[in-house]
């Protein structure tokens, strides 16, 4: 076939190409630039990727640039390799979006439904699990040895305890080992385990080690969360109200999974501090449900307060299910809301018509003062009220964190 002014096809149809920028050996010759050398076909094409780079020479370019307003074949690589140049940029994050895998399953999710879906109270413990596994695979060996400060509030104190990031895992190994044992499945820490409370299960699964912890713990770590969640998956609605003994508290199944998932990105956040890795907070849902498992609780933490002289006494006793004198937790940010917490009796519900304080905290802020990151005299929190109902929340919600 022959084009319109009777050239060959290949030659008219050639696309016209916009030069790189100037090679970095190109200097101005005020006497002109000598012709382009002449070159093989060949040649020419082995050069069209150091042309798209820009690391020809002027001459070697001319020659190039020559040779694209005649040949098609070559013009139309050089367009492919010049759009493939802009696309390596340097400066880029190498670094996944911690959010990009809730994206890819929500969207694959919302094309074809999982056939046995989790349930709605599970998906912040998949989630962070997940996140904290895609962290893992991200670090080398030797990080996993890399010290970890863990830190909680206790006895009106905070408390350190050295670990490292595979001594974390197996903290995490350990205390999940309680919501396993409350489903039936194997216990991390064997069979006829006593009941032990979370700090002593993860100090006799330390102590149980043959060797230092190092990355082995993530593969039954990882098996195990897995496990949780497919069974919560196939056991139906019954399972969430199943009973899970802390030792000395204990929390219905929903519940407990959302507490390790509380738990298992602070530790995340622990590690990701110790191994400089960028690391988000929780999606908004996921940390208002967190948030709320920590206000349902602080009714009760005041109480145990108060019955060891740790807080006020109460000032207004009224009948179960009764409003009762309350204060207003304002949550602001990602997963903020309102609570209004009984001050005078777990029992009691909670009111805007009798609350008598107020405390205004950032959602993350917030839960590093139930992790027990800060202390209640750290909180940045805004305040108005009654000071002695709002000292004892603060403290209360502190008091909340262990190892």
């Amino acid at each position: 076939m022959t084009g319109a002014n009777g050239e060959d096809d290949h030659l008219a149809r050639a696309p016209w190409i916009p030069g790189p920028r100037e090679a970095a050996d190109d200097l101005p010759d005020p006497a002109g630039a000598p012709p382009p050398p002449e070159l093989s076909h060949t040649v020419l094409k082995s050069l069209l990727g150091a042309w798209a780079l820009s690391a020809c020479s002027g001459a070697e370019t001319r020659a190039v640039e020559d040779h694209l307003t005649g040949c098609a074949p070559c013009a139309d690589e050089a367009l492919r390799l010049r759009d493939a140049v802009t696309l390596l940029h340097e400066d880029r994050d190498l670094d996944l979006d911690p959010l990009l895998r809730s994206r890819v399953l929500e969207n694959c999710l919302g094309r074809r439904p999982a056939r046995i879906p989790v349930p709605a109270w599970a998906v912040p413990y998949d989630a962070e699990t997940a996140r904290l596994d895609a962290l893992l695979r991200d670090i080398g060996e030797a990080e996993w040895h890399a010290p970890v400060r863990l830190k909680w509030y206790e006895d009106e104190r905070t408390v350190r305890r050295k670990s490292t990031v595979a001594g974390v895992i197996g903290h995490l190994l350990a205390v999940d080992g309680l919501v396993s044992g409350a489903l039936g499945l194997e216990d991390p820490l064997g069979p006829d385990v006593p009941e032990l409370n979370p700090t002593e299960r993860t100090e006799a699964f330390w102590e149980a080690l043959d060797r230092p912890p190092n990355r082995t713990l993530r593969a039954p770590w990882r098996e195990q969360s897995h496990a949780l969640v497919r069974t919560v998956s196939f056991a139906g609605r019954g399972i969430a109200n199943l009973t899970v003994t802390y030792g000395d508290f204990a929390l219905p199944l929903k519940d407990a999974l959302l507490e390790r998932a509380f738990e298992c990105w602070l530790h995340a956040d622990d590690i990701a501090n110790a191994v400089a890795y960028p690391y988000a907070p929780p999606s908004g849902p996921h940390l208002h449900g967190m948030i709320d498992l920590a206000a349902r609780l602080l009714p009760a933490a005041v109480a145990h307060r108060r019955r060891t002289g740790l807080a006020g006494p109460p000032r207004g006793l009224v009948t179960a299910g009764a409003p009762g004198r309350s204060l207003h937790l304002e949550v602001e940010g990602a997963g903020g809301g309102h609570w209004y917490i009984a001050l005078d009796s777990p029992a009691a519900l909670g009111s805007p018509d009798h609350s008598v304080a107020q405390v205004a905290m950032d959602g993350v802020e917030f839960c590093q003062l139930v992790a027990g990151h800060i202390t209640p005299e750290e909180a940045a929190a805004g305040q108005d009220g009654d000071r002695e109902a709002i000292r004892d929340v603060l403290a209360a919600a502190a008091s909340l964190s262990r190892l």
